[in-house]
């Protein structure tokens, strides 16, 4: 694991907190960074980053502080307080 991914994963834990304690700028702002990180090392996000931020307002997603999440028809459905919408298969 390189450096930039550890710190990525340093901000994500951190931009969680944050979010759980009803501070959405300072999470926004880890993400953000993260984000940043991970494009000037050309290294990929991990999967659980990918679904549990929002796209829209960069915010980390905590389900029942500021995301919902449900079951649909083979679906996981996030939707954040934003109004976005994300949608994952499973089996």
């Amino acid at each position: 694991m390189s450096i930039a991914e550890e710190r990525i994963d340093i901000l994500f834990d951190l931009a969680k907190e944050r979010t759980s304690a009803g501070e959405f700028d300072r999470s926004r702002e880890y993400i953000r960074l993260a984000r940043r990180i991970s494009e000037r090392n050309r290294c990929g996000l991990p999967r659980e980053f990918k679904r549990f931020t929002c796209k829209q307002c960069d915010v980390a997603l905590r389900p029942g502080v500021n995301a919902r999440v449900r079951l649909n028809n083979g679906h996981v459905v996030v939707r954040c307080d934003c109004g976005a919408t994300q949608r994952y298969p499973y089996e």
